[in-house]
């Protein structure tokens, strides 16, 4: 696993890259310890040790879509830390069949129980100084969303460094994703940093101009 930090005004986010695919998870934590973790596709005892050796307070697991690579460690974790997990309904069926998924890959996974609240476009998760905006980004997957911070997006598998999320997995929609990608991450400011869910982090502005899916 790869680890890094990274600074948002009063947030931190821990970057962690995951499993045998190399899913970026992320931890968004502020200066008195709250703390939501999205996206955890592996590795979860990494993951653990770091939420215990800043001695955060994580309220729960955010999920931008429900495709096995990113959910991996939920499981583990949502036990050993008793929290809920939050994920857009429109993705429950992949959920449900993630550890399906994993094993025509030869991969383990550990099926997590269902998730415990719905996410919804327009909804702002709080606690302490976070606050982030859930915005719905379907065509990679039918429930996929994206979380807006300040200054950030967690765009999970919509909008990488030069490319944009497959769409030839069940669900997927390309002129969807295109639409979604342009009405509601091409609206935010050019120096948002994308923290998406493979790959390096990227601006808003420099995938405006470069990426040549959207141009």
């Amino acid at each position: 696993m790869w680890i890094s930090s990274l600074k948002f005004d009063d947030l931190t986010i821990e970057w962690f890259v995951t499993g045998p695919l190399q899913e970026n998870a992320y931890l968004v934590h502020d200066a008195l310890s709250n703390a939501f973790l999205i996206d955890p596709g592996a590795d979860a005892p990494e993951i653990l040790a770091v939420v215990q050796e800043k001695a955060l307070n994580v309220r729960a697991i955010l999920l931008t879509h429900a495709h096995f690579d990113h959910i991996g460690a939920v499981q583990p974790i949502r036990e050993a830390l008793k929290i809920p997990v939050h994920l857009h309904d429109a993705d429950l069926t992949i959920f449900q069949n993630a550890a399906l998924s994993a094993a025509r890959w030869n991969l383990p996974l550990e099926q997590p129980a269902a998730p415990d609240a719905s996410l919804h476009h327009g909804q702002v998760i709080e606690a302490g100084a976070i606050q982030l905006e859930v915005r719905f980004v379907p065509g990679h997957a039918p429930g996929h969303v994206v979380f807006v911070g300040s200054g950030f997006v967690l765009a999970g598998d919509t909008l990488f460094k030069g490319s944009i999320g497959r769409t030839d997995l069940p669900g997927g929609n390309h002129a969807l994703l295109l639409e979604k990608i342009r009405g509601e991450l091409l609206t935010l400011a050019d120096e948002t940093v994308v923290l998406s869910g493979h790959g390096d982090k990227t601006t808003i502005g420099l995938e405006r101009l470069r990426n040549p899916f959207l141009s």
